[in-house]
């Protein structure tokens, strides 16, 4: 489903375009797929009843993990980006020998219902079950027909570095490949979709090996902003160490692929 000859006869050029994109390394891929088979999948999409796991940081947010188990197409897309031939790519244009998770673990279908938000957040370092792999891209597939600017939902990334911002528009059959690392803030706004229309995205994880850990394993780090309630600010704060009582007692959604 993916158009592979596109990515590799452009791949100087998007090669190029993720190294030095602002503020942090990002590329954005329109007609990333096949169209008429994106379209047949997205009409297959049901409405998800899954609710995120990301508590008060994420509001009406829904995911399947699983979503390869909808049907043939969706078996498609999970193949391909997982695929030899799209890591190949990933390696290429990020000068790193670089490999999707071929258990998409952490990502899924997601669906933003009616007001839905995520708040920016540095995502989990190193993977839950594989520990010396280490977070290297997202890979967000837009999947918004008929999007237009009002419905709000950009991809908003900043890098902690910096303190340089950007919004990045979400509409349908766009790849938005985003680096991750300890600086790349992202999230989205409160959205603003017409009834029954949904945000909607499927998500999947890229990594590389590493022999030692670099840096300290964390579970996500939320950066709720300046207008959020005192509450939200002292759990963002505390919220890395009791995700880890959470899992010692109860164990890791993530890691089960929930």
């Amino acid at each position: 489903m993916i158009n592979f000859y596109f990515l590799e006869k452009n791949r100087e050029k998007l090669r190029l375009k993720y190294l030095t994109n602002k503020p942090f390394s990002y590329l954005i891929i329109d007609d990333f797929c096949d169209t008429n088979k994106l379209l047949k999948l997205r009409e297959q999409i049901p409405e998800l009843e899954n609710k995120s796991r990301d508590y008060m940081f994420a509001n009406n947010k829904f995911e399947k993990s699983n979503y390869k188990e909808l049907g043939p197409l969706f078996k498609e897309i999970y193949e391909d980006l997982r695929s030899e031939r799209f890591n190949s790519f990933l390696s290429y244009i990020s000068s790193k020998d670089v490999f999707v998770d071929p258990k998409n673990h952490g990502g899924g279908l997601h669906q933003g219902k009616k007001n839905s938000f995520l708040d920016m957040h540095l995502d989990f370092n190193y993977h839950p079950l594989e520990k010396n792999w280490f977070r290297q891209m997202n890979l967000l597939l837009y999947l918004n027909t008929d999007w237009k600017e009002d419905y709000k939902g950009h991809l908003k990334i900043e890098d902690l570095r910096s303190g340089k911002k950007k919004e990045l528009g979400v509409p349908f059959n766009r790849l938005i490949i985003q680096e991750c690392g300890t600086y790349t803030l992202h999230g989205y706004d409160m959205t603003n979709f017409p009834k029954g229309n949904y945000r909607t995205s499927i998500a999947t994880y890229a990594y590389t090996r590493h022999r030692n850990l670099m840096e300290k394993p964390r579970t996500t780090d939320w950066f709720p902003d300046n207008n959020s309630s005192l509450f939200k600010k002292i759990s963002a704060k505390h919220y890395n160490r009791m995700v880890q009582i959470k899992n010692k007692l109860f164990g890791s959604g993530t890691a089960k692929n929930q």
